[in-house]
């Protein structure tokens, strides 16, 4: 293992490898095929560098983790909007999740039907390409503009064309009230249909899933505010079921797919809301799911069984979809076995190809990562 606290420690550790990096902060989203190399620990790049709260930015070195970024947003009233969710009760892992890894990964919680992606919320990036070089694109400041947008890049690209080194934010302020209105006893395609009625109302709802055969509404905001539009949502959803208010209603396990912990595999999938009755209608008995976005992203655990039938099953009908399924959770022979992202259609493999052999002409970064 290879231990690095500073940028330029990291360009000369990619510039002299000799094969593979696996590149590792908080080590909480090991998510792809197994793969030997040398491990690239950059968790000693760590520190909130700027933090201006007048101008809603925050500036940390990469391997900063979630908590203290967190910390330092709270003591000013303020947080990351886009709600970034936390793998280690779902993967069972223990390390720290740093800000670095919430970007590579574009870890996005319920709030992204309404405030957005991690990707949005990015200003900037500092990172050290494949071949050794330190490139910088973006700013600190919204209306920065620097040509080729190489943030949303590196966004979602699971560190296979850079190992970022630093992130630029823009935060937004902390709400006053919190309530979740609940519909218990729904179907998949009766959930679909209430968030979406929901979603297509004026009352501004960050949050829409359907958890242990509930659809949860989650209204943020100014007390009154929220009083006001949780009330008005609770008439207009009247048709589609008994709806109560319940103040304490705990949206990680939504972020973070808490019912699905101790399934042996589990899948992402994304996929249009409209569809996700007719994807959960395939899966094989005593596959379990919750879905988040208004029906948008669909979890799928599994215990026992085909689970690489299941896979083919999931990432076919998803393919016919449009949509996209990654194996986030499995033994180790499954996702040696299968493909873990979804296998791109040929436009867009050339153009991924095309990417890595720019950024990573080795083919170094995190080969396990690589979606084909």
């Amino acid at each position: 293992m290879s231990t690095v606290k500073t940028e330029n420690a990291v360009a000369e550790a990619v510039a002299a490898a000799q094969g593979p990096l696996v590149v590792r902060a908080g080590g909480t989203r090991a998510v792809g095929r197994p793969v030997a190399g040398e491990t690239l620990d950059v968790s000693g790049l760590s520190g909130v560098t700027l933090y201006e709260p007048g101008a809603l930015t925050i500036v940390a070195q990469a391997g900063t983790p979630l908590t203290e970024i967190e910390a330092t947003l709270a003591a000013e009233n303020q947080r990351l909007a886009f709600e970034p969710y936390d793998l280690t009760g779902l993967l069972g892992t223990t390390g720290a999740t740093t800000i670095g890894g919430i970007l590579a990964t574009n870890a996005s919680g319920p709030r992204r039907i309404q405030a957005g992606a991690a990707r949005d919320f990015a200003l900037g990036v500092r990172f050290v390409d494949g071949a050794g070089n330190i490139v910088k694109n973006g700013g600190r400041v919204m209306k920065n503009v620097t040509g080729y947008d190489l943030v949303k890049l590196m966004c979602g690209s699971w560190g296979t064309l850079g190992v970022l080194t630093e992130v630029s934010l823009k935060v937004l302020p902390s709400v006053e009230a919190v309530t979740t209105l609940v519909i218990p006893g729904r179907t998949p395609a009766q959930a679909v249909a209430a968030m979406s009625a929901a979603l297509g109302s004026p009352y501004e709802v960050s949050g829409a899933a359907w958890i242990d055969g509930a659809v949860w509404l989650r209204l943020e905001g100014f007390a009154r505010s929220v009083d006001y539009r949780a009330t008005a949502l609770q008439d207009l959803l009247r048709a589609h079921g008994e709806v109560t208010r319940d103040e304490q209603a705990d949206w990680t396990r939504v972020r973070d797919a808490g019912p699905l912990h101790r399934s042996e595999a589990v899948w992402r999938v994304s996929v249009k809301p409209g569809d996700g009755p007719a994807l959960i209608a395939t899966l094989p008995e005593g596959c379990d799911t919750m879905m988040d976005w208004g029906g948008g992203l669909i979890w799928v655990g599994q215990s026992g069984g085909d689970a690489a039938a299941t896979h083919g099953t999931v990432q076919g009908t998803v393919a016919a979809m449009g949509g996209h399924a990654t194996l986030i959770k499995g033994p180790d022979t499954l996702r040696a076995a299968v493909p873990v992202f979804q296998p791109e259609s040929p436009g867009v493999a050339a153009l991924s190809t095309a990417l890595r052999a720019r950024f990573d002409p080795r083919g170094i970064l995190n080969p396990g990562l690589m979606a084909a």
